[in-house]
């Protein structure tokens, strides 16, 4: 009897293994509400204030309408630059749950000071309980994001980092509209906000009471109190993983981005489109929804790993639907009397305005759940708060830039659609440059959009390939298309052993270039280059990696398997690492086999059979180094490939 997979069990009871199925355990269960209370009072707190100082300003002495909200977000973020380091590594010493059952002991007494300031008016206070909130979230931040990889299973992380994203979104559009209807009331609002935001920090307290004991991976952290020493140290650490480092800079810049955005959501209701402070709420309520289903299809659109090709893909959208919200809302006119949300509704240039930015806040959810979770798998477990730190210091370095930026093209008379149409012609030259230092992030999603376009792949005992350490993955060798298949479903990155004349082809030499696929050659036609490929592959095993080779030598022109070169049995003698056996099926008669003689001469399958045809790639179980020949893999691999070709 077949052994039964995880995405077996996935398809028998999609409940037991769903991300949503999260929310019933005690390890993520009291930590996502406390996580969606904290954010949801968070925007409470600062959308309540801004919409105060924004539409009743003289309830504030001395405070200025056009420039309050960048001066609140300013103030907010601040903390994130200013004790960051110290966070991480307060996160990476202590119990996590013990850390952030303080925190939300610290927001009760933070609320009780915004209660005061405003219900006495008092602009000082409420600018004074912002800064703290922002010291609250700083605090919270690394721990938040080192608890997930600690409690979690990685097939687990990217569902998990996809639920926190959505409830932060989700509590931001509640904290949103609750914050912005609070404000909108005329007798005793701030009274109703102080109570409000008092009730939720009290629930945030109540519900971080139930999240597990995370113990520290490193309790014998001596902590360095100096911000600044300290800083640079966690962004020298962060360095030395070049593309985690080069991840943070990618979150950074989306934090950018929404900032920029978020930030002129007031502005833009009120002076572009002559909405009142309910269409503000829409506004950002559209944009927490866009968010939020875009880290909730992350998990789908990704097969439970970290699937990084789904970055250039938020990037792309990112652009595009930021430049055409300057194209729809450049020429409005706002009418002579701020309007309603019913008002706003019944105008159609206005849904052009709302598809945008639904449509770019999803792609930006696709952008930012995978390089998350790419940082929390990619970094050491011992210093991963303070990567995380990091990350933070780095985002509010360009979230305070973001605001400078607009107070700058501001004075320059820029209206808030030439700065949307600024901010998204900006994210499309910092894609390009981020995708030219790390060619991974494009590679992958040229491999990501073949399989999900082309072909619907479905992976069996996916878990079998470890994840992590060295292993040697043999398969059968279908087609030319046989690499971007196994490194599209792989939980993590793999160094193929390629016939050398296979990086002549187009678009698929710049995708094996980049995932540092190893050329070789047969010992007849190039010696140097077969002895220079085995020392490739004794490197790549000697450091952790997994390599896969295909022992047929050639691509079937029969659809059956060419007896096992004896090249692998050697590579297993000089290192002696786990053999995992991969069969694909479905992939003979397609466009990039040689079903008819040559590969890329018959139509493509997809247009004969229909979009999208049906794969299959069967993950065997490892076989111990000592049981290593190539005849008994070659037999394992046909009883896993079975009768489909």
């Amino acid at each position: 009897m077949r052994e039964t997979s995880q995405t077996d069990q996935a398809e028998t009871d999609p409940l037991k293994h769903s991300q949503f199925s999260l929310l019933g355990e005690r390890r993520f269960a009291p930590f996502f509400l406390t996580q969606f209370l904290g954010a949801a009072n968070d925007n409470i707190f600062k959308i309540a204030f801004t919409g105060l100082v924004t539409y009743h300003t003289a309830m504030f002495e001395g405070v200025d309408a056009k420039t309050a909200a960048f001066l609140i977000s300013a103030i907010f973020i601040a903390p994130f630059v200013l004790f960051s380091a110290t966070s991480g590594q307060i996160a990476d010493k202590f119990d996590k749950a013990r850390v952030m059952r303080l925190v939300k002991s610290l927001e009760i007494a933070i609320m009780l000071l915004g209660a005061v300031g405003f219900i006495a008016h008092n602009a000082l206070l409420l600018y004074t309980g912002t800064f703290l909130m922002g010291l609250h979230s700083t605090l919270f931040g690394p721990v938040k994001y080192a608890y997930l990889p600690q409690q979690l299973r990685p097939e687990e992380l990217v569902g998990g980092n996809g639920m926190i994203e959505m409830g932060t979104f989700v509590a931001i559009l509640l904290g949103t509209i609750i914050g912005g209807t609070l404000a909108d009331i005329e007798a005793n609002g701030p009274v109703w906000i102080a109570a409000v935001c008092l009730l939720v920090a009290v629930l945030g307290r109540t519900t971080a009471a139930f999240i597990p004991a995370t113990p520290s991976q490193q309790p014998d952290l001596r902590i360095n109190w100096n911000p600044f020493s300290e800083t640079w140290r966690n962004l020298v650490i962060a360095k030395g993983n070049r593309t985690v480092f080069l991840s943070m800079l990618g979150i950074s810049w989306l934090w950018f981005f929404g900032a920029t955005f978020l930030t002129s959501f007031f502005n833009f209701s009120k002076d572009v489109l002559g909405g009142n402070p309910q269409v503000v709420t829409l506004l950002l309520a559209l944009f927490s929804i866009g968010v939020g289903i875009g880290s909730l299809l992350c998990e789908r659109m990704s097969g439970d790993k970290v699937e990084i090709g789904l970055v250039p893909f938020g990037s792309i959208g990112m652009t595009i639907f930021a430049v055409d919200l300057y194209f729809a809302s450049h020429q409005l006119a706002p009418a002579s009397e701020l309007m309603g949300v019913t008002a706003f509704l019944n105008m159609p240039q206005h849904w052009r305005v709302m598809a945008d930015l639904l449509l770019l806040s999803m792609f930006a959810g696709f952008y930012s759940v995978p390089l998350y979770a790419l940082i929390q798998s990619r970094c050491q477990p011992t210093h991963r708060a303070r990567i995380i730190a990091a990350n933070n210091i780095l985002n509010a370095l360009f979230m305070i830039v973001s605001s400078l930026m607009a107070m700058v093209l501001f004075s320059f008379n820029f209206t808030i659609p030439q700065l949307f149409l600024v901010t998204g012609l900006l994210n499309a030259v910092v894609a390009i440059y981020i995708y030219t230092l790390v060619p991974e992030f494009l590679m992958r999603f040229l491999s990501w959009l073949l399989i999900h376009t082309v072909y619907r792949v479905r992976t069996i005992n996916a878990g079998h390939i470890p994840h992590e350490g060295a292993a040697v993955l043999v398969c059968n060798h279908v087609s030319f298309v046989d690499a971007v298949v196994l490194m599209a479903e792989s939980p993590r990155p793999i160094r193929f052993v390629m016939d050398h004349r296979i990086f002549k082809v187009p678009v698929l030499s710049f995708i094996f270039r980049t995932a540092r696929a190893i050329a070789i050659a047969p010992a007849k036609e190039d010696p140097n280059m077969l002895a220079k490929a085995n020392e490739l592959i004794d490197e790549a095993l000697a450091d952790g990696d997994l390599v896969c080779i295909f022992p047929e030598g050639r691509i079937t022109d029969t659809g059956e398997l060419y007896p096992f070169k004896s090249g692998i049995a050697r590579i297993i003698e000089r290192n002696p690492v786990p053999v995992i056996p991969v069969a694909l099926r479905g992939l003979w008669g397609s466009w990039f086999s040689r079903f008819q003689g040559t590969a890329f001469t018959s139509l493509p399958r997809p247009l004969r059979r229909g979009w999208s045809s049906r794969l299959e790639l069967v993950v065997g179980e490892p076989v111990p180094p000592q049981d290593v020949t190539p005849e008994n893999l070659q037999e394992t691999v046909l009883k896993l490939r079975g009768s489909w070709k």
